[in-house]
C-alpha cells in the first residue's frame, strides 16, 4: 500500500508540474503582447536586485478599505515580479526595508510619525525614507486613501525605471483637479475614431459580468493619476441615461471606485424629449428643468459618486439650447443646477460650428463663447480643444484660452490619432501637448501660459478591445503621456517618453536613448508629410484616411480641404490677418501682432495665418514651393530613419512586439510616401513649378491619387460609402 501511495503521489506531482509548466508557457506566450502596458513588473537586473530588496522586505499597511487593499495588492504584485518574491506583511516594521503605507487615520504607525501632509491635499502623497523602531523604512503616506494608491504607483515607477530609492523625500499633488479620459464609445460596441478594435465596455454582459479587463483599465488609469472616465460618445445616445444603462454604468463604477476613477456620461440635450416624453428640451422651460433635476437625483441614487455630464451641443447637427433661441450658458447652467446638489459638474464642449457658416470656421467658438465669460454656473467647465479647428497635426493654441478669465477651462486633446495616421503611424504626442501647454496667451501679461489657465485635461481615448489596448504598442505612450501631463503639466515630454520606454521595454541605455529620440521626432515627421508649414485639414473626406488636398464640394465648405489650403495658381495658405478673416484679432494684442507679421509668425504656422505666393522667399532664401517639397520629403526620410533605428534593436524586444512595430513602421513609410507624392502632385498642378533639384517627382499622376477609394477605413462607424462620396 505504501508503494502504491508513493506511486500515486509521484504521478500527482508529475501532473501538478505539467500543469504548472503549461500555465507558465501560456503566461510566457501572452506576457509580451502589450496587455501589461507600462505595468509589466519584469525582474530587475542582478545589479539592482539587492538594493531594492533592502527597501522592500516587508509591507506594513493601514486599515482595510478597497483602495488600500488595491494599494497592497499592487505592491505585492509588483514586488513579486520585480524582486522574485512577495515581501512579508506585518503590523509594524520588524526589519530594515519595510514599506509603510496608509493615512494618519488608517495607520497608527504613520500617525505616530506626525508627517506634514498639508501640501499633499486630497489626492497627493508623500514618499519618504524614515526610521521606525530603529529600522529603515519607506513611508507612503497621504491624507486620503486614493493618495496612498497614487504614491504606491510613484514608488513602483522609481523601481521600474531603476532610480535609487534609499533616500527618498517626494511630495506630489496633482496640479489639475480634473484628469479625464473621454471614450467616444457607442452603445452598439463601435467606437467613433477608434483604431484599437471594439469598445472595451461590453454593454450586453454588463452588469452581470465584470471582465477582469475593467480592473486592469482602472489600474492603468490610477497609475497615472487619471481620475475620471466618460463612458459614452459625445455624439450621445439618450438611452445611456435610462435605468437599464445606468445600472450597467454603475457596475463599472463599482469596479473603478477603489482606483479613484469617477465615471461621467455624455448627455444628449434632447433627452427630455427622446426618453422623457416632453415636447421640448428648452432649458428655460420649468418642466425641462424639473426633468433634469429628477434625472440627476436618479443617477446619484444609482451611482453615488457620479462625476457629471459631458455635453456636445449645437455642433455637427447635435441638439442644443440654440435650437430654442437660448445660449450655451442657458443650457449648461440648467444641467449644472441639476448636478450641483450632488457635487457633479458639466463639461460643456466649445467645439461648435452651426449651419450658419462663418467666413472662417476657426473663429466660431470664440464668437459664441467669449461674450459668455463669467456667465456660467460654478459647476460648469468649458472644454476647449487644443486648437481652433479640430485636432490637427499642428495648430496654434485656441484663442479662447486667453479670452475667458472668469470661466474654468478644461484642455481637450485627442489621444486617438484621427488626424495623425491612426494606430499604424508612430506619432508620440507628448511634444504636441507640451507645445499647447507652453503657449503664452498673454491674458494677464507675459507668462500666462495655457498650463496656468486650465483646471483640467480631457483626452479622447485611444483604448479598445485589442489585446494591446491601443492598436499598437507605441500608441500606449500617448495614453501614458496624457496621464502624466494631466497630473503635472510642467513635465517635459522627453522625460515622460523615457519613463515610458523604460517601463514598457528596457532600461538599457543602448535601447532607451535611440527609441526616445525616435519618439521625440515622430510627431514632427507626421506634420512634415501631412501638413507642413501650417497647412491643415488636408485629409480625405469623412474617414480622414490618407491625403485629400483636392477635396471640395459636399454639404459644407468647411468640411473640405480646399477651404483650408486656398491653393490656386498664385499661392497657398489661409489669410487670417486683418486683410483676410482677421482671426488673429481673437488673440491678445501682442499675440495677434506676432501672428499678423510675416517676420514674426513661426514658420511652422506660416500657412495657417498667411496666403503667400509660391515663389515667396523664406528667411533661409528658399522659396515657399521648394520648402514645401523639402518638408514633405523630410517626413518620409524621418520615417525611413525610424525603421532603420528599430531594425537595429531586435535583441532588446520580445518577438511579438518587435514584429508588430516593425510592420507598422513599414506601413507608415509607405503611407508617408503616398502623402508626400499625392500632395506634391496636387499642389504642383496649381503652382506649375518644377521640383527642387534632387527631389523625385510623384510616380503616378494626380488623377491616380484622386481615384484611390477606401470605403471601409476604420474609426468612423456608419460612414461606409462604396463610392467614397463620388
Amino acid at each position: 500500500m505504501r508503494t502504491h501511495s508513493k506511486q500515486r503521489l509521484f504521478v500527482y506531482w508529475l501532473i501538478v508540474l505539467a500543469l504548472l509548466s503549461s500555465q507558465a508557457i501560456a503566461r510566457s506566450a501572452q506576457a509580451e503582447d502589450g496587455y501589461d502596458l507600462w505595468l509589466r513588473y519584469r525582474p530587475v537586473e542582478a545589479a539592482w536586485l539587492h538594493r531594492y530588496q533592502n527597501v522592500a522586505s516587508e509591507l506594513v499597511g493601514g486599515a482595510d478599505g478597497s483602495t488600500l487593499l488595491a494599494a497592497r495588492s499592487e505592491l505585492a504584485r509588483a514586488l513579486s515580479g520585480l524582486l522574485g518574491a512577495a515581501p512579508r506583511s506585518g503590523p509594524r516594521p520588524t526589519r530594515d526595508g519595510a514599506i509603510v503605507f496608509g493615512t494618519p487615520t488608517s495607520s497608527t504607525v504613520i500617525a505616530a510619525l506626525h508627517l506634514d501632509l498639508h501640501a499633499a491635499g486630497r489626492e497627493g502623497y508623500l514618499v519618504r525614507s524614515v526610521t521606525i523602531d530603529r529600522h529603515r523604512a519607506t513611508v507612503i503616506a497621504a491624507n486620503e486613501d486614493i493618495g496612498v494608491l497614487y504614491g504606491v504607483y510613484r514608488f513602483l515607477r522609481l523601481l521600474q525605471t531603476r532610480e535609487p530609492v534609499e533616500h527618498l523625500d517626494v511630495m506630489s499633488a496633482p496640479q489639475l483637479q480634473y484628469r479625464v479620459l473621454d471614450h467616444w464609445d457607442n452603445l452598439d460596441g463601435t467606437v467613433e475614431r477608434g483604431y484599437a478594435g471594439a469598445s472595451i465596455w461590453d454593454w450586453q454582459t454588463l452588469p452581470d459580468y465584470l471582465a477582469p479587463r475593467y480592473t486592469d483599465y482602472a489600474r492603468a488609469c490610477a497609475s497615472l493619476g487619471i481620475n475620471g472616465a466618460v463612458l459614452t460618445n459625445v455624439n450621445a445616445s439618450a438611452l445611456s441615461l435610462t435605468p437599464r444603462y445606468l445600472n450597467k454604468a454603475a457596475a463599472l463604477a463599482n469596479v473603478f471606485r477603489a482606483y479613484g476613477l469617477h465615471i461621467y456620461l455624455s448627455a444628449r440635450f434632447s433627452a427630455p424629449i427622446e426618453i422623457g416624453g416632453l415636447k421640448t428640451a428648452d432649458p428655460l422651460d420649468p418642466a425641462v428643468r424639473a426633468w433634469w433635476r429628477a434625472k440627476a437625483d436618479e443617477i446619484y441614487h444609482i451611482i453615488p459618486d457620479f462625476g457629471g455630464f459631458l455635453v456636445k451641443a449645437n455642433s455637427e447637427g447635435q441638439p442644443g439650447p440654440q435650437d430654442y433661441g437660448r445660449s450655451h450658458a442657458d443650457g449648461a447652467n440648467m444641467l449644472a443646477e441639476a448636478l450641483a446638489p450632488h457635487g457633479g459638474i458639466v463639461m460643456w464642449r466649445a467645439f461648435v460650428y452651426s449651419q450658419e457658416q462663418p467666413a472662417d470656421r476657426a473663429t466660431q467658438a470664440y464668437t459664441e463663447f467669449a461674450p459668455l465669460d463669467g456667465k456660467f454656473h460654478d459647476h460648469v467647465f468649458i472644454q476647449l480643444k487644443n486648437g481652433p479647428i479640430d485636432f490637427q497635426p499642428r495648430e496654434p493654441f485656441h484663442p479662447l484660452f486667453g479670452a475667458m478669465p472668469h470661466t474654468p477651462l478644461i484642455l481637450e486633446v485627442q489621444i486617438t490619432k484621427e488626424y495623425l495616421g491612426f494606430a499604424t503611424h508612430l506619432a508620440y504626442l507628448g511634444p504636441m501637448w507640451e507645445e499647447t501647454l507652453d503657449a503664452d496667451t498673454y491674458t494677464r501679461g507675459p507668462g500666462t501660459t495655457v498650463r496656468k489657465i486650465i483646471s483640467g485635461m480631457a483626452g479622447v481615448a485611444n483604448i479598445g478591445a485589442d489585446r494591446n489596448w491601443c492598436g499598437s504598442v507605441f500608441d500606449q505612450a500617448n495614453w501614458y503621456a496624457f496621464g502624466r501631463l494631466a497630473w503635472d503639466p510642467d513635465l517635459k515630454s522627453d522625460a515622460i517618453a523615457e519613463q515610458w520606454v523604460r517601463m514598457t521595454f528596457s532600461n538599457d541605455p543602448a535601447f532607451v536613448h535611440p527609441v526616445v529620440a525616435m519618439m521625440m521626432g515622430s510627431r514632427e515627421a507626421v506634420v512634415d508629410y501631412m501638413t507642413p508649414l501650417g497647412l491643415h485639414h488636408q485629409m480625405a473626406r469623412d474617414s480622414h484616411y490618407g491625403p485629400g488636398p483636392w477635396v471640395s464640394g459636399g454639404p459644407r465648405a468647411d468640411w473640405t480641404s480646399v477651404y483650408y489650403n486656398r491653393a490656386d495658381a498664385q499661392g497657398i495658405g489661409f489669410d487670417r490677418t486683418a486683410s483676410g478673416s482677421n482671426a488673429v484679432a481673437q488673440y491678445a494684442p501682442s499675440v495677434a501682432a506676432r501672428f499678423s507679421s510675416l517676420g514674426s509668425t513661426p514658420e511652422n504656422l506660416l500657412l495657417w495665418f498667411h496666403h503667400l505666393p509660391w515663389d515667396y522667399r523664406l528667411p533661409s532664401g528658399v522659396t515657399l514651393w521648394d520648402e514645401l517639397v523639402r518638408h514633405y520629403s523630410r517626413g518620409v526620410d524621418t520615417v525611413a530613419a525610424m525603421r532603420k533605428t528599430w531594425a537595429g534593436l531586435a535583441s532588446y524586444v520580445d518577438a511579438e512586439r518587435y514584429t508588430q512595430v516593425a510592420a507598422f513602421l513599414a506601413i507608415q513609410q509607405q503611407e508617408a510616401q503616398w502623402w508626400r507624392d499625392a500632395s506634391i502632385a496636387y499642389f504642383q498642378s496649381l503652382s506649375h513649378l518644377p521640383l527642387p533639384k534632387g527631389y523625385a517627382p510623384p510616380p503616378y499622376s494626380l488623377q491616380y491619387y484622386e481615384s484611390l477609394c477606401f470605403p471601409y477605413a476604420p474609426g468612423n462607424p456608419g460612414v461606409h460609402s462604396p463610392t467614397c462620396g463620388q
